[in-house]
């Protein structure tokens, strides 16, 4: 039935593709698979907090990727995000249960409100939702995409100079309300692309507040 069902799919994307080309950047990323794209994690220190990127923005394929994610919503693109993303964390994560039982949480940073209503979607959400299942219901980690709100609405970072990011998201994230870190929580929070880091900085800090251990990821670093 779940053969069946793929190949029915199939079909109706390939109608969807005649129909309606999908951008360039979006078909040069569909006829990709995972080992396509080189996994490079990197760790860098921005605004005194390390944050790790896993993919070169430089690499074209790595562009494209993110591109067709982020602006294209495509979904094969957060498939494929998806598995280097688990390939990762796999490894992360089991150094880290070798060492502690804490609860690991993987939470994405918030759009705000009309944001995702304007774009429909929030692209690294769709990532984490495309995870392999036990990233997500508790054997590895638990998804948490409701655990943080963009309290207010800033300027797109892509639009701003530098000396300007850390300013525009400063305080534009919190709790959402009843949402609470248990104690003794290790945090992932994970978005598609950072440059000064100002945004991962800022969304963590709602949640160090709260107690909890917070890992600073993005897929890559433009």
């Amino acid at each position: 039935m779940h053969r069946m069902f793929s190949r029915m799919k199939d079909a109706v994307d390939a109608v969807i593709d005649a129909i309606l080309p999908p951008r360039a950047r979006s078909a040069r990323t569909k006829a990709r698979r995972a080992e396509d794209i080189p996994l490079e994690p990197t760790a860098h220190e921005l605004l005194g907090a390390r944050i790790t990127t896993l993919m070169d923005y430089r690499d074209t394929a790595v562009q494209d990727l993110i591109r067709s994610l982020k602006y294209d919503g495509s979904k094969h693109a957060a498939h494929l995000a998806a598995a280097l993303l688990a390939d990762y964390l796999r490894e992360e994560m089991a150094s880290e249960k070798l060492y502690s039982e804490r609860a690991i949480l993987l939470v994405p940073v918030p759009l705000h409100s009309a944001r995702k209503r304007e774009r429909g979607f929030n692209q690294i959400a769709l990532v984490l939702h495309a995870l392999p299942e036990e990233f997500r219901n508790g054997t590895h980690a638990t998804l948490s995409p409701a655990m943080l709100t963009r309290s207010r609405a800033t300027k797109a970072q892509t639009k701003l100079p530098r000396s300007e990011r850390l300013s525009n998201v400063a305080g534009a994230f919190a709790l959402a309300k009843k949402a609470r870190p248990p104690k003794r929580t290790h945090v992932f929070l994970i978005d598609d692309v950072t440059t000064t880091g100002a945004t991962l900085v800022n969304a963590a800090t709602p949640l160090k507040r709260a107690g909890a251990e917070v890992t600073l990821l993005a897929l890559a670093r433009a």
